[in-house]
């Protein structure tokens, strides 16, 4: 089964927490036992497991990236001025996949599903969520 989360950005750079979205369709799909795979669309965005505790963990990823992919100064910003989201997209990368187990996301008491959004805000960001039946396991 596949769905289509749509999600509204407000920052150039932030993390937002989409894993109720993710359970959401776990539940929908009714698959007990398998994977769930997490794939954003776009070049300038990315997915990442991270600490849910508290968004001190979520600002420390937005701003030790800011540190070590500037912006302003590739090639690419000559272009549109985004060449650092770019970067950034690529280094965490596109997606996740994750197990299913008993109907539940795999995730340890302390991880969440993020949207890293690098080049926003952005009035729609389009995460394709597949759910893949392991069958008996």
């Amino acid at each position: 089964m596949q769905r289509t989360i749509l999600l509204k950005t407000h920052k150039r750079e932030a993390l937002y927490d989409i894993t109720s979205d993710v359970q959401a369709v776990i539940k929908e799909a009714g698959v007990k036992n398998g994977l769930v795979n997490i794939y954003v669309r776009g070049a300038t965005a990315a997915i990442m497991i991270q600490e849910n505790w508290d968004e001190s963990v979520q600002e420390d990823v937005v701003e030790f990236l800011r540190k070590i992919v500037p912006r302003g100064v590739w090639q690419h910003d000559q272009q549109d001025g985004n060449g650092d989201a770019h970067l950034k997209a690529g280094l965490i990368g596109p997606g996740e996949t994750i197990p299913v187990m008993n109907g539940e996301i795999g995730l340890s008491t302390w991880q969440n599903i993020f949207v890293c959004e690098f080049d926003g805000p952005r009035k729609t960001r389009e995460v394709v969520v597949t759910v893949i039946n392991a069958g008996k396991v």
